[in-house]
């Protein structure tokens, strides 16, 4: 008989769920700390064994999660310029410690990944359209064409989805990696979240790359380290949750008001498997968008030296 189990791309909620279920995790190391000046929780998530990855249906590899609760709310206060630098750059620092090399990095490729005509898919094409693009100027006239020395050459592609392409996403990346030859692939894609409380408010970043899809059921190649033979990070935004998620929290909080064991046991009722196929965002999902967008591709500018 199977049992209901929300689909999370978190690392973090991984590691929560089976902690819950089983109490201990061998082969997994987590460190947790605040960043108070900017208001962010950082969880860092190192699966370090094949039995930890089996645990968190995770491959092996570093996960940091940046659990940032006023993500949702900048642009409506005055000094919004302000916190969206402070994220970006809390973002940009988690990113260098993970891959230290990008700041050495000749030049770096930039994957946006989703579907344009859905908003909460589309938020990897969205921060493309933020990016400041640097390959074919610096190839043109050198970096003294920026007035800097340590800027990174960027190059960026918003792929689609296989149901307009008619190709793998990782076979048009692996195409574009094997003729443009960059140093590092960053991947940038909306999350699945098990919990309501996590979505739009959170930013995983991996060294692991990315199973495009995967969130949502849709299994589609590996885009890796392993695949392109180059360093692939993966950075991402969890925009839906599933319906399942949802009604499983309203009987999970029910059952705590009441103390009746039923509402517990419902929360892992097989009639919930039903609605693991319907996902759910936010209704102002669009601007939402536009705002995380923003500051992905501003800690991504800053990353590559593009401060200004």
């Amino acid at each position: 008989m199977a049992y209901f189990q929300a689909r999370t791309d978190l690392a973090l909620e991984a590691r929560e769920y089976v902690e819950d279920a089983n109490g201990a995790l061998h082969g997994v190391v987590v460190e947790e700390y605040d960043v108070d000046e900017v208001e962010i929780h950082v969880t860092r998530v190192q699966i370090t064994t094949k039995n930890g990855a089996k645990l968190l249906g995770k491959p092996m590899g570093t996960y940091v999660t940046l659990e940032v609760p006023r993500l949702t709310d900048m642009g409506e206060s005055s000094d919004v310029g302000e916190q969206h630098r402070e994220v970006a750059e809390e973002i940009s620092r988690q990113l260098l410690e993970l891959l230290p090399q990008v700041q050495e990095c000749a030049s770096v490729l930039v994957i946006g990944l989703g579907n344009r005509d859905v908003t909460a898919d589309a938020l990897g094409p969205a921060v493309i359209e933020h990016l400041c693009i640097t390959r074919h100027m610096i190839k043109e006239y050198g970096k003294r064409a920026f007035s800097q020395e340590n800027m990174t050459m960027v190059s960026s592609m918003a792929p689609g989805v296989m149901a307009k392409t008619g190709m793998e996403t990782a076979e048009i990346v692996a195409g574009i990696v094997k003729e443009t030859r960059p140093d590092a692939v960053i991947v940038i894609d909306a999350l699945a979240a098990r919990s309501t409380r996590r979505l739009n408010r959170t930013i995983q970043i991996s060294n692991t790359g990315i199973h495009p899809g995967s969130g949502v059921g849709n299994h589609r190649n590996a885009i890796t380290q392993e695949v392109l033979g180059i360093p692939v990070i993966a950075m991402g935004v969890p925009t839906v949750v599933d319906a399942a998620t949802i009604v499983g929290d309203a009987l999970e909080k029910m059952y705590k008001e009441v103390k009746e064991a039923a509402f517990l046991k419902a929360r892992e009722s097989v009639a919930l498997t039903e609605l693991n196929n319907m996902y759910v965002t936010a209704k102002d999902i669009d601007a939402t968008i536009k705002r995380l967008s923003f500051t992905l591709a501003e800690a991504l500018n800053i990353t590559f030296g593009m401060e200004a």
